[in-house]
């Protein structure tokens, strides 16, 4: 089928395009991106003279974008498909306005190997309802104690290399894995936390903690290895990408060492710049993560990261659990948001702050992901996959947990109403309508 998308609003940042046109998709790739339609409509006759199968959408008043690309993302599968599977996951994504997932290793067994990478690539081809590109775990097993066969992981397929939701607490297995990211060029992305500082915590160490009598993690578990990476990143040259950036130390720190030319990148996540630890207060476990959310100063400097580019990428960290792992109590819970649904509303918001602009915001959720982990991906270049989203800027939604496509019901926004939403996505040429 060929489509034809007519009179959106198109802001393709990988060309600095910003404003209205049609764009032309054949045989699920983009043949033409134009603001002339009449240059189009001559394209579309052609069209219609070789083959009758056009379908044509009418995107008037309405954005269209590329399709976005989420670097930090957990499948669960395999192992944990009671969590969430490839097929799931992949549809949250696209209702999202998520043509493109990495996910991560942390699954059972690890993807530590080549296997496992091969597992997650079969999969995702035969029920992904969107492209899945994995990322490779640093060490065997994410223990900490010896690197993963980065080399063949990355000539099967990894795009990346992360031991999330465990850090590397080495020094020196995180250097040796840094010199490889840069052998391979490829990212070395860091979950930051000292476990030694962060040991027992479920919330952000404060006031609050104090008052719920729950064991904190201080900024500083964060910070700590934020900057220990970045001086590691400065040793060996090596591609470090920090992961959810959660603090204003850690902004801070990572706004120094790119003044410095430090080869780094940085991502925070929606829930970082939307809500602080008071989410937790009644001991919402939905609103336990890791990082955990933080304070107002924190919240504010991670807008103003993301505002003058210190913060390169909107990420999900989509992390789905069973509902009765949620309803345990807050100390056994575990860690994480369903967030592949709601990260495009609640980012919005940002352009309706203020913070950012509309090319900025969907810069940090196409391009600047793609150009991190090297993939031909969120951009509207001729040539490129059919991978769109048709946005309405004035829909409103309430975040109904139950009607997610994922299977994680989890998340702090139940109830909120969103502004904005994807009402197409297509991917390589597939239409999924909202």
């Amino acid at each position: 089928m060929k489509i034809l998308i007519k009179n959106g609003h198109i802001i393709d940042p990988s060309q600095g395009i910003d404003g209205v046109g049609d764009v032309l998709i054949e045989e699920g790739k983009i043949i033409e991106v134009r603001s002339q339609k009449s240059e189009v409509r001559s394209k579309e006759q052609k069209t219609r003279t070789s083959n009758s199968e056009l379908r044509t959408i009418d995107a008037s008043g309405l954005y269209v974008f590329p399709g976005l690309v989420d670097m930090h993302t957990h499948l669960r599968e395999p192992g944990f498909e009671y969590k969430e599977t490839i097929k799931t996951g992949t549809l949250a994504a696209v209702r999202g306005g998520i043509t493109t997932v990495c996910a991560m290793p942390n699954t059972n067994p690890v993807n530590d190997n080549s296997s496992v990478t091969d597992l997650i690539i079969r999969k995702a081809i035969q029920e992904g309802a969107c492209t899945v590109y994995p990322i490779g775990a640093i060490t065997k097993g994410q223990k900490g104690e010896e690197l993963a066969e980065m080399g063949i992981m990355h000539g099967e397929g990894c795009v990346a290399f992360s031991d999330d939701g465990m850090p590397v607490m080495n020094s020196l297995i995180m250097r040796r894995a840094l010199e490889y990211s840069k052998t391979f060029n490829v990212p070395l992305i860091s979950h930051c936390e000292d476990m030694n500082l962060s040991e027992g915590g479920v919330m952000n160490e404060g006031l609050l903690s104090v008052t719920l009598g729950l064991k904190g993690i201080p900024s500083e578990a964060e910070e700590v290895m934020v900057a220990r990476d970045i001086a590691l990143a400065g040793l060996t040259g090596g591609r470090l990408h920090i992961a959810h950036v959660s603090t204003e130390g850690s902004v801070r720190i990572i706004r120094a060492a790119k003044e410095r030319g430090i080869n780094v990148t940085a991502e925070t996540c929606p829930h970082y710049f939307s809500i602080t630890e008071a989410a937790v207060e009644g001991y919402n476990t939905n609103a336990k993560v890791n990082p955990p959310l933080r304070t107002a100063s924190d919240v504010d400097a991670i807008k103003q990261g993301l505002k003058d580019g210190t913060i390169d990428v909107i990420a999900t960290d989509h992390a789905p659990h069973h509902r009765d792992e949620k309803l345990r109590e807050f100390d056994q819970s575990p860690s994480g948001i369903s967030g592949l649904e709601t990260a495009l509303g609640l980012s919005l918001k940002l352009v309706e702050e203020g913070i950012l602009t509309m090319k900025q915001l969907i810069e940090k959720m196409t391009i600047n992901p793609a150009k991190i982990m090297g993939i031909n991906k969120g951009t509207l270049k001729n040539g490129s996959d059919a991978d769109v989203v048709i946005v309405n800027p004035d829909k409103d939604f309430k975040v109904e947990p139950e009607k997610f496509a994922s299977k994680g019901k989890n998340t702090p926004f139940e109830g909120w109403v969103l502004k904005g939403a994807a009402v197409i996505t297509i991917c390589k040429g597939k239409i999924y309508e909202q």
